[in-house]
Protein backbone atom coordinates (compact mmCIF):
# COMPACT_ATOMS: atom_id res chain seq x y z
CA UNK A 1 0.00 0.00 0.00
CA UNK A 2 1.16 3.53 -0.77
CA UNK A 3 2.67 5.21 2.32
CA UNK A 4 0.59 8.34 1.57
CA UNK A 5 -2.58 6.36 2.26
CA UNK A 6 -2.16 6.05 6.00
CA UNK A 7 -5.74 5.85 7.36
CA UNK A 8 -4.92 8.73 9.71
CA UNK A 9 -4.00 11.04 6.81
CA UNK A 10 -7.09 10.51 4.62
CA UNK A 11 -9.07 13.69 3.93
CA UNK A 12 -12.85 13.66 4.05
CA UNK A 13 -14.29 15.04 0.81
CA UNK A 14 -11.09 14.31 -1.07
CA UNK A 15 -10.27 10.67 -0.33
CA UNK A 16 -13.66 9.57 1.01
CA UNK A 17 -17.12 10.69 2.03
CA UNK A 18 -19.85 9.26 4.23
CA UNK A 19 -22.95 7.81 2.58
CA UNK A 20 -26.41 8.68 3.96
CA UNK A 21 -26.32 5.26 5.65
CA UNK A 22 -23.09 6.23 7.46
CA UNK A 23 -20.62 4.11 5.48
CA UNK A 24 -17.25 5.46 4.36
CA UNK A 25 -17.05 5.51 0.54
CA UNK A 26 -13.67 5.99 -1.13
CA UNK A 27 -13.44 8.41 -4.06
CA UNK A 28 -11.95 7.81 -7.50
CA UNK A 29 -9.02 10.02 -6.43
CA UNK A 30 -8.32 7.71 -3.48
CA UNK A 31 -8.35 4.62 -5.72
CA UNK A 32 -5.95 6.26 -8.18
CA UNK A 33 -3.60 7.19 -5.31
CA UNK A 34 -3.72 3.59 -4.11
CA UNK A 35 -2.65 2.50 -7.58
CA UNK A 36 -4.47 -0.79 -8.10
CA UNK A 37 -7.92 -2.36 -8.24
CA UNK A 38 -8.95 -4.43 -5.21
CA UNK A 39 -11.75 -6.13 -7.20
CA UNK A 40 -14.34 -5.44 -4.52
CA UNK A 41 -16.77 -3.67 -6.86
CA UNK A 42 -16.15 -0.20 -5.41
CA UNK A 43 -18.66 2.52 -6.32
CA UNK A 44 -15.99 4.87 -7.73
CA UNK A 45 -13.57 2.35 -9.23
CA UNK A 46 -11.54 4.12 -11.95
CA UNK A 47 -10.30 0.76 -13.23
CA UNK A 48 -13.73 -0.34 -14.40
CA UNK A 49 -14.02 -3.58 -12.46
CA UNK A 50 -17.46 -5.18 -12.74
CA UNK A 51 -18.07 -7.50 -9.80
CA UNK A 52 -20.94 -9.27 -11.58
CA UNK A 53 -18.81 -10.28 -14.56
CA UNK A 54 -15.40 -10.33 -12.77
CA UNK A 55 -14.08 -8.23 -15.65
CA UNK A 56 -12.31 -4.90 -16.17
CA UNK A 57 -14.46 -2.76 -18.47
CA UNK A 58 -12.43 0.44 -18.68
CA UNK A 59 -8.81 1.24 -19.37
CA UNK A 60 -6.76 2.24 -16.34
CA UNK A 61 -6.47 6.03 -16.09
CA UNK A 62 -2.96 7.42 -16.14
Amino acid sequence: MNADLNPNSLKEGEDFYYTPEGYKCFTEQYHLKRGYCCKSGCRHCPYGFNKKTDDMNKKKNG
